[in-house]
């Protein structure tokens, strides 16, 4: 699949807990097989799946099973350990979405396992389409329990529309642009790129100058003052903590700390190989 990695990046690890964006797609499954991702593990973190087109079905180690659809919200909380799965249905034809993680903060990085739905109903506001689904936006409330104040929307934006957003002056905030070019406060963003916007204003303002639709995703949340380590599908504190996690995945792989993915044929992924220098922790400007 064709994958974007837009965060973390070199110069910032975090916007808010946002601490992983992956924006992939579009891709045509007949050619690249679509998604078939085996069961694996997670600590530490919640995982934000939003689709713009075509269907995922989920599976994980708490009895889940469930579809990712576009306009829909999957939450899943991995704390002290879970694992899932994630497969593209036979009905999908285009894959195209993001996949985000939320780092969960020390006092709550072992929460036990969760799943959260949520279809948010759309907003029209100014021309624009909003979907809010984390945290609030333009007077729209998500139910979806988070464990830090967070930021998660969908906008589009209209050929030639403006649109300016109350926002909480304590986030910082960052504005994926899937597609069109879209200016943030009034700095240029091409398709694929993310903007950030530090704390301090009280609004946003999101301006299409073309004459064709724009597509963005709006995530943010207070500065997340703590340092994480994060490797392949683990986030903790320290390399020891990570590579604990890796060692319990490795010697159980779908035991008491992960738990059983029930119906996926196929085999856990096996850890990668850790690397020969202890993994350094990483704060929200690095």
């Amino acid at each position: 699949m064709t994958v974007r990695r837009t965060l973390p990046q070199r110069t910032r690890s975090l916007i808010g807990a946002w601490c992983f964006a992956d924006h992939y797609g579009p891709d045509d499954v007949a050619e690249t097989g679509g998604m078939d991702v085996a069961p694996h593990p997670h600590t530490g973190l919640q995982t934000v799946s939003w689709l713009f087109s075509g269907e995922i079905e989920h599976r994980d180690s708490l009895g889940s099973h469930a579809f990712v659809r576009p306009g829909e919200l999957n939450l899943m909380t991995g704390g002290h350990g879970i694992a899932h799965t994630e497969v593209s249905t036979p009905r999908t034809t285009i894959l195209h979405g993001v996949q985000l993680w939320v780092a969960l903060p020390g006092e709550h990085r072992d929460a036990p396992r969760d799943f959260q739905h949520h279809e948010p109903a759309p907003l029209h506001l100014d021309g624009a389409e909003l979907r809010v689904f984390l945290g609030t936006l333009a007077g729209r409330t998500s139910p979806v329990r988070t464990f830090t104040p967070l930021l998660g929307a969908e906008i589009l934006l209209p050929p030639g529309t403006a649109l300016t957003l109350p926002v909480d002056p304590a986030f910082e905030h960052g504005l994926l642009v899937d597609a069109g070019e879209v200016t943030l406060s009034g700095a240029p963003l091409k398709p694929a790129e993310l903007g950030y916007a530090a704390p301090g204003p009280d609004h946003l303002t999101l301006t299409n100058p073309s004459d064709t639709p724009a597509r963005t995703v709006l995530l943010g949340g207070p500065p997340f003052e703590e340092e994480i380590v994060m490797w392949w599908n683990f986030i903790g504190r320290s390399h020891e903590e990570v590579a604990r996690a890796r060692e319990d995945w490795m010697a159980e792989l779908g035991g008491p700390r992960f738990g059983e993915v029930e119906g996926y044929a196929g085999a856990p992924l096996p850890a990668p190989e850790l690397p020969s220098v202890p993994l350094k922790a990483r704060g929200r400007g690095r």
